[in-house]
């Protein structure tokens, strides 16, 4: 009988893709099946499981939406939560449409799902596994309820599928969010309502991604036929950001919102709103029209104050916040100014977690390829065996497991843009060689390629390691070394900058906003050498904003382990310098009174002050 069934179904599909006008199937479900046919190739009666990644591959499919996945999950744990009496299995997949979160409903169901492996590491792209919800959504990037034998592959006719893309701050697709169920007592209007609460509950996972990414933004939520819309911009009223349906509503583009362009010329609203707390407030488009009630907020986070707005946009702005009032870092941005948009390579030096990645966008963004791809791999973090093929790209059959059409390299991807490798050190040797021939030859050769690819690309490339020694040692090419080595920049380490207290204060403010500090804890911050650098303070005082009662952060909020061999107590140089600070913090940055309070002259504490590089000034 399930036989039989198989054999309806692979004719039915059959029949739309030779278009039988009496077949009864959607348009959509129609076109798709034709896809399946025609484009992917793809036969309706084969049997087996979706393809499935291994743990190490999940994870490595998972780095660039670890954030999003965080953001996200409190939304898909509810919606867990509200459709697991259903039956209904909730994933959230990557754009290539690998499942990288799920959580399965009640046991009885549960096991259907992982005897046909829908579960994390699963992938349903629709080149491969033909119609489905969560294929088919990502590949016409919009929500879809695929029903029962409407799935392409007649194994999958026991399945309901309802899912909705899910896109990013800038109106990019990012995944989607997919809701399965495997019940027979559920009719069509069931799961169409589910997709409903679906959608909601997507809309909202994209509105806290925007605000997350633009938090130090003011946020005006703005009525709309199809949904409402989110535009972020600036203390002078400059859009800096807009999601896809404010885009669609607005006709807003990326060039616009580069340009810096006038909120004022989309949305008009009384010039006093907005600068207080939270408010609802009728808003009017630029004609003076109404719009409808909208909403505005402030920003969540503090940032430096904007440039005025009869102030020139300066694009360097982003490398002069992270140079900040150090010296090295100061004379570093002044070098990069001068040769931001020649054909040169820049190579970062730095210890892990000095930044280097934040670095080489804001060189990016300052340089006019800002408007192009700026595309990151990590050397160190991928098995070498894939370092190959994400750099330079492969042809369709190029190997066992590639991908029917192909893949575009990370090279060709960030043509007209910015190439950054991270941790360049780490990157084996016959890689090494075909590197050096692409930066030599302005071309790719994708592996199972019959002819090269013209590339024109920015290389930025960073390490933690010697590279000149490795390359004496024969552990790095020496030519390769010395074409990454255009410009080379040294980023100093969290200890060695001279505006270290700058730094703690500044993402003090982004990770613990609502907090202040007990002198005993800022005298630790303030002494402690940081061995994993700004990401480890980042994460010592977002923890430490979490534990905080009333607001005070206290020296036992602090997890400031012991590291290299050193003990729990500062040395005495770095004592000195906490007992100084302390002081100087009681004495409201008056020198005068802190040298009285600690016996010593007035000049021996600016002496120590300026060798120390003790920020004077009021926190």
């Amino acid at each position: 009988m399930a036989s039989l069934s198989a054999s309806n179904h692979v004719a039915r599909v059959l029949s739309v893709a030779n278009h039988v006008a009496d077949v009864d199937a959607s348009a959509r479900i129609a076109s798709s099946w034709r896809r399946c046919l025609v484009n992917h190739k793809l036969d309706p009666a084969r049997q087996g499981p979706p393809q499935t990644f291994t743990e190490a591959e999940v994870r490595h499919a998972a780095e660039p939406m670890e954030e999003t996945i965080r953001l996200v999950t409190p939304e898909l744990d509810d919606l867990a939560r509200a459709l697991r009496d259903a039956g209904y299995c909730v994933n959230l997949a990557d754009a290539n449409a690998t499942m990288l979160f799920s959580r399965l409903p009640g046991e009885a169901d549960a096991r259907m799902f992982l005897d046909w492996k829908i579960y994390t590491g699963s992938n349903f792209a629709e080149t491969f596994e033909g119609t489905n919800g969560l294929g088919t959504a990502l590949a016409e990037e919009k929500p879809i309820l695929v029903h029962r034998d409407e799935h392409f592959r007649a194994q999958w006719h026991m399945f309901s599928c309802a899912v909705a893309p899910l896109f990013d701050q800038a109106g990019r697709l990012a995944g989607a969010v997919n809701i399965t169920s495997c019940r027979e007592d559920l009719e069509r209007t069931a799961h169409q309502l589910a997709l409903a609460v679906t959608m909601q509950a997507t809309r909202r996972m994209e509105g806290a991604i925007f605000r997350a990414h633009f938090r130090s933004a003011w946020i005006a939520t703005v009525p709309g036929d199809g949904g409402s819309g989110l535009i972020a911009y600036d203390d002078d009223r400059r859009v800096v950001g807009a999601c896809r349906s404010a885009r669609a509503l607005l006709g807003l583009t990326d060039g616009m919102i580069a340009s810096g362009i006038d909120v004022s010329r989309y949305v008009r609203f009384d010039h006093q709103a907005g600068r207080g707390t939270d408010e609802f407030v009728e808003l009017r488009r630029a004609d003076g029209s109404p719009l409808g009630q909208g909403h505005l907020a402030p920003p969540m986070r503090a940032r430096p104050i904007a440039p005025r707005r009869d102030a020139p946009v300066d694009r360097f702005d982003a490398l002069h916040r992270l140079a900040g009032r150090d010296p090295e870092m100061v004379k570093s941005v002044k070098r990069l100014g001068a040769v931001i948009d020649r054909d040169l390579p820049v190579l970062l030096q730095g210890e892990t977690g000095v930044g280097k990645d934040v670095f080489a966008r804001a060189i990016h963004a300052a340089s006019n390829r800002a408007r192009n791809n700026y595309v990151a791999l990590n050397c160190a973090a991928m098995p070498e065996s894939l370092i190959d093929a994400e750099l330079f790209g492969y042809e369709a059959g190029a190997f066992t497991g590639a991908r029917r059409d192909g893949s575009k390299g990370l090279i060709v991807q960030a043509h007209g843009g910015t190439l950054f490798l991270d941790e360049i050190g780490d990157m084996p040797i016959a890689l090494q060689t075909r590197l050096l021939r692409v930066l030599e030859n302005r071309e790719v050769w994708p592996l199972g390629a019959l002819k090269p690819v013209a590339v024109d690309i920015r290389l930025i490339s960073a390490t933690h390691r010697d590279l000149g020694r490795m390359a004496e040692e024969g552990a790095f090419r020496a030519d390769l070394y010395f074409r990454l080595r255009g410009l080379e920049v040294r980023l100093p380490a969290l200890r060695e900058r001279a505006d270290r207290d700058d730094i703690i204060r500044q993402i003090a403010r982004e990770e613990a906003s609502n907090c202040r500090f007990s002198d005993e804890a800022w005298s630790q911050l303030s002494a402690y050498p940081y061995p994993g650098n700004m990401r480890q303070l980042r994460h010592v005082l977002r923890l430490a904003g979490c534990t905080a009662e009333n607001g005070v952060i206290t020296d036992a909020d602090l997890d400031l382990p012991s590291f290299g061999g050193r003990t729990a107590e500062p040395d005495l140089a770095s004592a000195e310098r906490a007992t100084i600070i302390a002081a100087l913090h009681r004495h409201g940055g008056r020198v005068t009174e802190a040298a009285r309070a600690l016996k010593l002259s007035r000049a021996t504490l600016y002496r120590k002050i300026k060798l120390m590089r003790i920020d004077a000034g009021s926190r």
